[in-house]
Order: structure tokens, then sequence, then C-alpha cells
């Protein structure tokens, strides 16, 4: 099947520093940060906003719309494809919710339509299905899969907020053999229809604003200062850190029971402006007007606009001193209802 829609640049979570930084590995000493024409044609096709139907996966919605009354009876049985002939009349379909919302369509309904789907050539392999309500491509699943094998403890606790036992249940599964489809993810106990979109909306709603992150790593330390942004990152490990020489901590919106020991507490949240201009600064710290393409800066920060307009965050903002002759300082935020999370480091050294 035809590949539609606009390739997004795909970006491993570099993760870079500068001398002092907690983060973790050394920047690439290159400073080149314009992928290769090739590496964007092989960028993957994500689902890059929150809809439940991948573009790849949109011939299920063209067959229910579409396909006549008797194509239609030999996958659903009759009183289904009477109601939907019948409510299409009004409308097309313009979503599985929309779909869904049609007398007697559930998931086992939305399933027969998938395999009608399949079976007429509306969709192929690169769309891989519908579960958990939502119709996923072939490169969401590599992007969930690789995102559920790696992600934190920390992390995944809160991207499912309030599926727990599912998170617990995802960790051990993932620790005994590595998850290697996204099904096998959907049938873990405990994940539901907001658990999983809230996991594929982690997955590959972000690669504009981590290809910035990416270019931001990849700039060499001159020596004086620079900067480090992640987007995936344990930060419970990252604020339970001691220094050496001076350590002050900054927290809020977290759980008393995780609240770094030594902390103080601010009564409000961060906003979006709060996190837009820690990026900012990150990318300021990186020279980024000189060494990152504008293109990737002005995707990035549109990106990072679009998941925190009116959203709050809980975090901290750490600053240590390994010397007198240097400071880091770490903002941390993590969005409270849907764990979309962001970390920035930036230092300077005299």
């Amino acid at each position: 099947m035809r590949r539609i829609g606009s390739a997004l640049l795909a970006v491993s979570m570099l993760v870079g520093c500068g001398a002092g930084s907690e983060a973790g590995t050394t920047p690439s000493e290159s400073g080149s940060t314009t992928p290769s024409a090739e590496q964007q044609q092989q960028a993957p096709l994500l689902t890059t906003t929150n809809v439940d139907v991948a573009t790849e996966c949109t011939g299920i919605l063209e067959f229910a719309n579409t396909a006549s009354y008797t194509l239609l009876d030999r996958y659903l049985p009759s009183n289904v494809v009477t109601n939907i002939v019948n409510r299409r009349a009004t409308a097309p379909f313009t979503s599985l919710a929309d779909l869904s919302s049609v007398p007697l369509v559930g998931p086992a309904r939305l399933k027969q339509l998938e395999g009608g789907a399949r079976t007429l050539d509306f969709i192929d392999a690169d769309c891989v299905g519908i579960m958990d309500g939502i119709a996923i491509s072939h490169d969401d699943q590599d992007a969930i899969v690789a995102l559920v094998n790696s992600i934190s403890d920390s992390e995944l606790h809160d991207v499912l907020p309030n599926a727990w036992n599912g998170a617990v249940n995802l960790l051990n599964a993932r620790n005994a053999h590595p998850f290697t489809t996204a099904q096998q993810i959907a049938d873990t106990a405990g994940i539901g229809d907001v658990s999983f979109r809230n996991i594929r909306n982690s997955a590959t709603l972000s690669r504009p604003l981590e290809a910035l992150f990416a270019a931001i790593n990849a700039v060499s330390s001159n020596g004086d200062y620079g900067a480090t942004a992640l987007r995936h990152f344990d930060w419970w490990n990252i604020a339970i850190q001691d220094h050496h020489y001076r350590d002050s901590k900054e927290c809020f919106g977290l759980e008393p029971s995780s609240v770094p020991y030594g902390a103080t507490i601010r009564p409000n949240l961060a906003t979006a402006a709060e996190v837009r201009a820690a990026v900012e600064s990150a990318y300021h710290y990186a020279r980024g007007e000189t060494k990152i393409p504008d293109a990737v800066r002005d995707a990035g920060l549109a990106n990072l606009d679009a998941l925190t307009q009116g959203r709050s965050f809980k975090g901290c903002i750490l600053t240590y001193e390994n010397d007198p002759w240097s400071r880091n300082t770490v903002h941390i935020y993590v969005d409270t209802t849907n764990g979309f999370s962001v970390m920035t480091e930036t230092w300077w050294a005299e």
C-alpha cells in the first residue's frame, strides 16, 4: 500500500552532556545535526496527533463508508450492517469512536470490519490493526514496543497514572521476555483503552521535539558551558542524587513519599511557559543559533507548545556544584495527567 503522510525525522534518544553533567554520554564530536536525504526517506511514518486511526489504517473507515450493504453483510450481522448504512447516509464516519457510536458496534464488530477491510485490500501490512480502541500502523507498533521495553519504572507509572497494576505488569513481563508486538502490550492485564492510547502518544507524538533535543545533545561543548535535553529519562533517580560540593533542590507537585531528601517544596505547579523557557535556555546554552538548523528548532518548539498548552507539570529544579568553579542546573517537568516529560540540564565552568 502507498505510504501516506509527512515523514518526520526519527531520532534515537540521544543523551549528551557537557563536563560535570550527570546525564550520561558524551555528545558527537562532529557537530553535524542535519539528517541526510537517505535518513529522511527512511524515517518512520508515525501517528503524530491524538487520533484513533493511523493514516495507514484509514482504509477501515473507507470500507465502512463505501462498501455496499451486500459486501458489509459478508463480515457483519445484518442488523449491524443496517445500522451502519443508515448512519453513514447522514454523515461519513471520521473515527473509530464515531463508528463505535453506532448501535451494536463494539470492539468485536470493529475487528470484523478490520478483517473485511484487510481481505478486500482497503488496508495491508502497514496497518497492524485495531487494539484497545485505536488502529495503529506498523511504525507506531515499532515505536510502542521500543518505548515499553526501555522506559523507566518512574516514567511508565507517570504515563499510566490510573493503571498502576498495568504498569507493574508491563515491567514484570518485559523483564521476563521483552515485548515484540503491540498486541502483547494491549493484552497485558491492567492495560485498557486509555492506557494503551497514553502509551502510543508517549511513543509517537513528540518526535519533532526529540529531534530538537538530539540536535542540542549533539553540539560539542566549548569547555565553558553546555546543555543536555531529554524526553525520556528516570526523573526519580536523577532527583535523589547527591553531589560533592553543594546541592539545592526545589520540587513541586510531588507526593510526599516522592520528595527527594532535603528538597524544599514550591506550592505552585509548573506551566507550559516555564517548560518552554527551560527548553529555550538549553537551546541557547548549546549555541543553537549557530549550531542547529532553524527548521529543527521551529518544529521542535511548535511540537512542545502543542503538547504543553494548558497543561500542568510536577517536577523539580536542581542546582548543584561539584566544585567552586562550576554549576549545573537541572529542570524536570512531568505532566500530571499523561506523564509527558521533559528534562534539561545546563552547566557552566570557569
